[in-house]
């Protein structure tokens, strides 16, 4: 390994053949990269390009020492490895130690339930709650300089159904990126991920989901990887990257980490169950049997070692891994198939005591036999040459001043290497708030509009606006009483629909939101103003068109001025109504519940909204100053009838509008306060919804 000065000299020059994939990156004329990213007065020089496949710009060296974390349970549930201690909690991870150098694959196996996910998750710094033991990355513990060297691949693929491939990494590029790489910079590095993942046939069509037909889960599982690969991460994490795959593709994303080690990089993954080509391509296993670890050491000696405890297959090429798997289980090599197919009472509590002789046997060979060494080479490691301290980067003597500079001079040159300057930012965030909010607010809209004007929203909002226009066909004043009715149900409609409409927000992108924020791709306030911001073209266009229809289809006042008024009334509703939702599904982040509890808030709002009862009790009144449906209810009346406007009340009299009963209690004075009312309701429910979030969210 080069020093620090000279490796990150080399690694900018052109030329330099230290990377593995210099050899196959595309020409200028391979027509890889879109057209559109050409420079039509100089097109014999292309824009920045690196290879995934070259060499990381700053080597990490994990260790973990005697992992443990604990989670509160039942008394009684403990595992095999765990004490007699009645404590209510479970032990996931019991003493778990290891080290992944430079230029490592790790794979961890063991059956399902036995602390894989956890232990990764550990080792991401994203596990909530206390764990015990230290974890060092270059001899440091985690921060925020060595998360944005992390990549973490869930066993989930979170993506946006709806945005093609090169839409999911471009707009990843954007926020991850630093801004200094420019715009068609960033694009052009997720052209070239999508080239060197072979996702180049799949690049335009939609990711999909459970609901959408898309591309492959081989396909998606590397658009996950890719998204992570585009920083360049000196540290990559994956759960479970094969899972659901045929072991063809799985062996291609294999190959595809095996390609990414050899330039230096630390890969660490789960895998449930892989077969023998794909175990040969591993470095290190550590396997694990109900959060105790049984195994930790190089992958090509594992059938040695458990030789040499008295474990041995019947079969001589029998597959590691499905020998790994049986001993973690507890499953002897000369169990017999018909005491494992014994299911009477006393066969299964039998069986059940052998597989946990069996691991008790194991962990105790580990603990006598290979954590010693293990303890020892994680010691005697000498640290790297680059270290993490305080969250900061320290390189020697490199400035961004002098690293500007330097990359000014090779402008003309075709590769820059632009990692040496992202590494040696200082900043929380490569990118600003601005540049972050415009890039959530173009994803937002293009994601949400497939959802927010689908047929059958449309269907439904026009159905029900042209049935009460139907109902309500041509009223006038001698049927006040039905058009008060008829602007209590644009009150309440309006209320009750954006409401549970915006429940569902937060909720759903609750695995995105978390998996970003993770990444430290954005602020939260960026997502969050990006998100209101989005909702106005979302939200307000089917309101105007169903009042457009109802209200003069229904007879109200043929003023052009009024029916703007009342438009504008309804729309103001419209966001209240919806920042009640968003605070309600920030809170609680379960559909079920939030959707229970605005159904007994909007319930409450409907009958203390004044147009079912007028003598509310003293003891209960004060129900409606919290009810914005009362507010606009107010609002409505007060801007269809004028004071001095009269009814037919029958018996060739008329009376004045605002003496009618149920506009006589509403007492229509003060409209600037329903106005501030309403206004300080808008305000408060999304700061309400905001202050959730952020207390809810990693920070």
């Amino acid at each position: 390994m080069m020093p620090p000065d000279q490796q990150e000299t080399s690694s900018t020059l052109p030329g330099n053949n230290s990377h593995p994939a210099n050899s196959t990156m595309p020409s200028s004329s391979s027509g890889n990269v879109s057209p559109c990213l050409e420079d039509p007065d100089n097109k014999q020089h292309d824009p920045p390009r690196f290879s995934i496949l070259g060499e990381s710009l700053l080597p990490v060296t994990l260790k973990f020492e005697d992992v443990t974390y604990n989670v509160d349970l039942a008394p009684g549930k403990g595992g095999c490895c765990s004490s007699q201690d009645p404590k209510p909690t479970r032990t996931i991870l019991n003493g778990i130690s290891g080290i992944v150098r430079p230029g490592e694959l790790v794979a961890m196996l063991g059956p399902s339930g036995s602390g894989k996910t956890t232990l990764l998750t550990a080792l991401a710094g994203r596990l909530p709650g206390k764990i015990s033991g230290r974890i060092t990355y270059n001899g440091h513990p985690f921060s925020s300089s060595m998360k944005r060297k992390t990549g973490f691949v869930s066993q989930d693929d979170v993506l946006y159904p709806h945005l093609t491939v090169l839409e999911t990494l471009t707009y990843a590029a954007f926020l991850r990126l630093p801004k200094e790489l420019g715009k068609e910079g960033k694009i052009q590095q997720a052209e070239l991920i999508i080239m060197q993942l072979g996702l180049t046939r799949c690049r335009n069509s939609v990711v999909g989901g459970p609901l959408l037909r898309g591309i492959s889960g081989g396909e998606r599982k590397r658009v996950s990887i890719g998204q992570e690969m585009l920083v360049n991460p000196s540290l990559l994490l994956l759960d479970e990257p094969t899972s659901g795959l045929d072991s063809t593709t799985a062996q291609r994303i294999v190959a595809t980490f095996r390609g990414l080690v050899r330039g230096g990089r630390t890969v660490v993954t789960t895998i449930h169950q892989p077969s023998s080509r794909l175990y040969r391509m591993f470095d290190k296993v550590v396997v694990l049997a109900d959060g105790c670890p049984i195994y930790s050491g190089h992958a090509g000696r594992v059938m040695e070692y458990f030789g040499s405890i008295g474990f041995e297959p019947e079969i001589n090429f029998m597959n590691p891994a499905d020998f790994l798997l049986d001993l973690a289980n507890g499953i002897a090599p000369d169990t017999k198939q018909d005491d494992q197919l014994d299911l009477t009472t006393t066969g299964i509590s039998h069986h059940h005591d052998d597989q946990n002789s069996i691991k008790q046997s194991l962990i105790s060979s580990y603990k006598k036999n290979l954590y010693p060494l293990l303890k020892a080479e994680i010691q005697t490691t000498s640290q790297d040459p680059i270290h993490f301290k305080s969250g900061k980067l320290r390189c020697k003597r490199i400035k961004i001043s002098k690293v500007n500079k330097f990359l000014h001079t090779l402008k003309d040159f075709e590769l820059i290497n632009w990692f040496e300057l992202y590494a040696v930012r200082e900043n929380q965030w490569t990118s600003s708030w601005w540049l972050e909010f415009k890039v959530l607010l173009r994803r937002g809209l293009q994601e949400r509009k497939h959802e927010s004007y689908s047929a059958l929203r449309i269907f439904q909002v026009l159905s029900v606006s042209i049935l009460s226009g139907l109902l309500w066909w041509h009223s006038d004043t001698s049927h006040i009483q039905d058009q008060v009715g008829l602007l209590f149900f644009f009150s309440i409609f309006w209320g009750f629909y954006p409401m549970f409409n915006a429940i569902f927000t937060f909720p759903q992108e609750r695995p995105m939101l978390i998996k970003e924020r993770s990444s430290g791709m954005y602020r939260l306030s960026s997502y969050f103003f990006a998100r209101t911001a989005g909702d106005l073209p979302m939200e307000l266009v089917l309101p105007t068109v169903f009042v457009t229809i109802s209200y003069w289809m229904g007879g109200l006042k043929p003023s052009l001025v009024t029916f703007i008024l009342t438009l504008l009334i309804i729309l103001f509703n419209v966001l209240v109504s919806q920042g009640l939702g968003l605070a309600l599904g920030a809170i609680l982040m379960e559909v079920k519940q939030a959707t229970t509890l605005a159904s007994v808030t909007m319930l409450v709002f409907l009958l203390a909204g004044g147009y079912y009862i007028q003598h509310i009790p003293p003891f209960i009144s004060w129900l409606k100053y919290i009810s914005f449906s009362h507010y606009c209810y107010k609002l409505l009346i007060g801007v269809q009838y004028s004071a001095n406007e009269v009814y037919d009340c029958g018996l060739r009299m008329h009376c004045r509008v605002m003496d009618f009963p149920a506009i006589k209690y509403l007492g229509l004075d003060h409209k600037w306060m329903d106005v501030s009312a309403l206004l300080l309701m808008l305000v408060g429910y999304r700061l309400l919804a905001y202050v959730a979030l952020r207390l809810g969210q990693p920070h």
